[in-house]
């Protein structure tokens, strides 16, 4: 038998159902795991959750099954430099899912028996005494109001089409402040700011080609116009399949950033508080299956 594995699950999530976790139970048992299964239904369970298993002896395999937002709450009660995270794709994007090329939640079953895993780097958001990590990405400005305005009954009802809810009230009540993104080596006045530990964004969107979650660097996305065609035109620019850049973007690299303005802020697809933050890299926090 090899070591004992914990699955967390989130029935909240969009993917669940009874004979998915039966199914996955069974497939883990058949590659020969002896897997422990806990509920989790917001990321301060899965925080919790995470930070009790990490108190054991061994260096834990801690299997997710549900969103981003749910791999972000175990992301925030692991234990740096302890825990190997594996995901299972039952949630709305799946962004970190689609980032590792898993396909399915078979494909990423296939990935845990292979037992192939790297070190991979998070960010940290300082605001104060407060802080919290990050796996993907932390939007400041537009894409944290959007998430922001998101509710929870939409979310449940149409799913990935309440952001876009969100986004036309957004439009509709337009705001023009500015940011500071101030780094090391750069400072640039813009509108709004992703700070990239990935190049995926929303989904299948590539926003940073560069970024890497195993590499300890940012990729800085800065849209600089404050009007609503400058940043329509950034979104159809993403979605269209030709990332971020052009007229009106800035990007560049970056391990430790300070933000400064008051807007607000999503990390890994959830509201978290309203900038101004500090932003850094933390290397080697955790191992991911890939």
């Amino acid at each position: 038998m090899r070591d004992t594995c914990v699955l967390l699950v989130n029935p909240l999530s969009g993917g669940y159902s009874p004979g998915r976790i039966g199914e996955t139970l069974s497939a883990l048992r058949g590659y020969g795991f002896a897997p422990e299964t806990l509920e989790v239904s917001t990321p301060d369970d899965a925080a919790r959750c995470a930070g009790e298993i990490c108190r054991g002896p061994t260096s834990p395999l801690v299997v997710v099954a549900g969103g981003d937002g749910t791999i972000n709450g175990v992301v925030n009660g692991l234990v740096p430099g302890r825990a190997t995270l594996a995901v299972l794709p039952f949630g709305t994007s799946n962004v970190l899912s689609r980032e590792l090329g898993i396909t399915s939640p078979s494909h990423a079953l296939e990935k845990i028996a292979a037992g192939v895993s790297r070190s991979a780097s998070v960010g940290y958001i300082e605001k104060g005494e407060t802080g919290r990590y990050f796996l993907l990405m932390a939007g400041i400005g537009v894409d944290g109001a959007i998430v922001k305005g998101v509710r929870t009954a939409e979310k449940r009802l149409l799913r990935k089409g309440a952001y876009l809810l969100s986004a036309l009230r957004l439009l509709l009540s337009w705001e023009s402040g500015r940011l500071e993104v101030v780094s090391s080596d750069v400072t640039t006045d813009c509108h709004s700011v992703i700070v990239c530990n990935a190049a995926k964004y929303g989904g299948n969107f590539l926003i940073a080609p560069s970024a890497s979650l195993f590499d300890p660097e940012f990729r800085m996305v800065c849209m600089l116009h404050g009007t609503r065609r400058g940043i329509l035109k950034a979104a159809w620019s993403l979605v269209s399949g030709k990332g971020a850049g052009g007229a009106g973007i800035r990007t560049f690299a970056a391990r430790d950033v300070e933000v400064r303005g008051v807007k607000p802020l999503q990390a890994d697809g959830d509201y978290y508080l309203d900038a101004p933050v500090r932003i850094r890299t933390v290397p080697d926090f955790l191992r991911i299956v890939v």
